[in-house]
């Protein structure tokens, strides 16, 4: 809970359904996050901001627990195979909704408005990133967004550009479930690296790293291939 994109998302949700949540305190307790010395309890955020979403009970029979919309967030952040399960579950619902109220919608377009561009062509033997050679380590990227291609797909955006001219888009549009899953990640996990003052060539070689290790873990597991449907 020291993690300053996880105070966001639990104020956001209290200002969704909490007409008594303290948004007074909840602005002072974000304006810390993130700072070395911040520490923050699920008791301390219930008792500040008279939080309902997060329940903190002690005794033997205690413990925390979380709304299913903060639980879900919490465990997608950790697992990438959760996220890819409520992903394709959610695709799973809505399509049979399509079918039993006959309804046109617009699967992809409905996804990519929540950040879900999923294309589902990729070959997975392909997926796995190339590990990073030694020009692209000492390279200064312009952006992080950047830094997170070459990561993953190993190409920067122009690179992707110049190589695809016939397409249109950019490198994320063309990428697979898998990929979209573990660009997520790395998202969040540059942003900590950010924090504890990674050089940025640093950054790049361990992002490389979790990319290989997790687009392995997704296309190997057994239980991913269903969810995918290939």
């Amino acid at each position: 809970m020291r993690n300053r994109e996880t105070i966001e998302f639990l104020g956001l949700w209290e200002k969704i359904n909490n007409d008594n949540f303290n948004s007074i305190e909840f602005d002072g307790i974000k304006m810390q996050a993130g700072i070395n010395s911040f520490t923050l309890t699920p008791k301390g955020w219930i008792e500040k901001t008279s939080a309902i979403g997060i329940i903190s009970k002690a005794g033997r029979y205690g413990g925390t627990y979380a709304h299913r919309d903060i639980a879900f967030e919490f465990a997608s952040w950790i697992s990438a195979e959760f996220k890819l399960f409520l992903i394709k579950e959610f695709q799973r619902l809505k399509e049979d909704e399509i079918q039993n109220k006959s309804l046109e919608w617009d699967l992809s377009r409905s996804l990519s408005k929540i950040n879900y561009k999923i294309h589902t062509d990729a070959i997975k033997e392909h997926l796995v990133p190339y590990v990073i050679d030694k020009p692209k380590e000492s390279f200064v990227y312009a952006n992080e967004a950047d830094l997170l291609n070459v990561a993953l797909f190993g190409v920067t955006a122009k690179e992707w550009r110049e190589a695809n001219k016939d397409k249109e888009g950019n490198v994320r549009d063309y990428a697979s479930v898998e990929q979209l899953i573990v660009l997520s990640n790395l998202e969040s996990i540059n942003a900590e690296l950010i924090k504890q003052e990674l050089a940025q060539n640093e950054r790049l070689v361990r992002l490389n790293q979790t990319a290989i290790t997790q687009i392995k873990s997704l296309i190997h597991n057994p239980s991913v291939k269903k969810l995918s449907g290939k």
